[in-house]
């Protein structure tokens, strides 16, 4: 068989959940239910952490910058999700396909990077409590933001173009429910030699150095808490970690269970449930995690809500008055 031009190739189809038509309605549901509590959850953390004065720190400048990436990462594939359920549909074009693929890949490094630099500010904070605010000065933390994006980017950027290179013959579904970048490369009948190399040692990578970077900043702080005598000094410690743990803790062993899956190929539906984890489930939850055992965060929200509810009852009320 003589393989098609990339560039006659229009359209891909995403079956991912299409294969059951009972569950439709309860697939579109949920999936926007979670989308809503997402977006609305993290511009919440957005603005309390942009309203208050006093979480105008490093700390809540990485988590607001957190968050934001989760609305744009959550936004790549559900939105589009929705609509392909909503209308019967389970085409995305070729263009789209590709796009969709860089700002997955985008976000989702960055959401990593991002793990990582909130791991080493926390690293500071007790080990070096009084060389902090020097240390994680402004110009430091937005060059640090900075490189992440245009690491971030580079990476989608290399990915994009390797699979653009690439033909296709064969029935194009994406057992998937978004272009998933390995699912794509699967459905070539050119040589992607090439392009697994890079796509595993690319990933490799960028999952080994900043989860290494994350680890070893973990070691430094557990031994610094140990070196402590008071118990209410390490509890205190111990308790400004605890939600980054755990966000941490969801984000990689769920991105391992998604490419341990997706190595066996007769996993293919596995892998696209395993995916709704890391792609709409922890976003979602990071607002919670973050904010729950976070006094801080719940006390910069209380008093935006209130400030919110002052400013609709004098609009209102400017409103009402003749």
């Amino acid at each position: 068989m003589v393989p098609e031009n990339y560039s006659q190739i229009t359209e891909f189809l995403l079956v991912g959940f299409y294969e059951e038509p009972e569950w439709q309605s309860l697939i579109f549901e949920l999936f926007l239910f979670m989308y809503l509590i997402t977006v609305f959850g993290n511009l919440l953390i957005i603005l309390a952490v942009s309203s208050d004065s006093q979480l105008h720190t490093p700390m809540y400048f990485f988590l607001s910058n957190l968050s934001l990436v989760d609305i744009c990462f959550t936004s790549t594939t559900i939105p589009k999700m929705l609509v392909n359920i909503q209308t019967q549909s389970q085409i995305i074009t070729y263009g789209g396909c590709i796009t969709q693929m860089y700002f997955f890949q985008l976000f989702g490094v960055l959401d990593d990077f991002l793990l990582t630099v909130m791991a080493y500010d926390r690293f500071v904070a007790i080990c070096h409590p009084l060389h902090y605010t020097v240390i994680m000065n402004p110009w430091l933390c937005g060059l640090v933001l900075l490189v992440s994006w245009i690491m971030s980017a580079l990476y989608s950027l290399l990915q994009s173009l390797m699979v653009l290179r690439l033909s296709f013959c064969t029935v194009l579904k994406i057992p998937h429910f978004f272009c998933e970048l390995n699912q794509v490369i699967k459905l070539a009948c050119s040589d992607t030699f090439l392009n697994n190399v890079m796509m595993y040692f690319a990933t490799g990578l960028l999952a080994a150095l900043p989860l290494t970077g994350i680890l070893y900043s973990y070691f430094k702080i557990v031994s610094c808490i140990r070196g402590m005598s008071s118990a209410q000094g390490k509890y205190k410690a111990f308790s400004t970690c605890a939600s980054h743990i755990s966000v941490v803790s969801l984000f990689y062993c769920t991105i391992l269970g998604v490419y341990l899956s997706s190595a066996s190929p007769y996993s293919t539906h596995s892998s696209a449930v395993a995916s709704v984890m890391y792609t709409v489930v922890i976003p979602m939850l990071n607002p919670f995690i973050y904010s729950l055992r976070n006094k801080d965060i719940k006390g910069a929200l209380k008093r935006f809500c209130e400030m919110a509810a002052i400013k609709g009852t004098t609009v209102l009320g400017m409103k009402s008055s003749p």
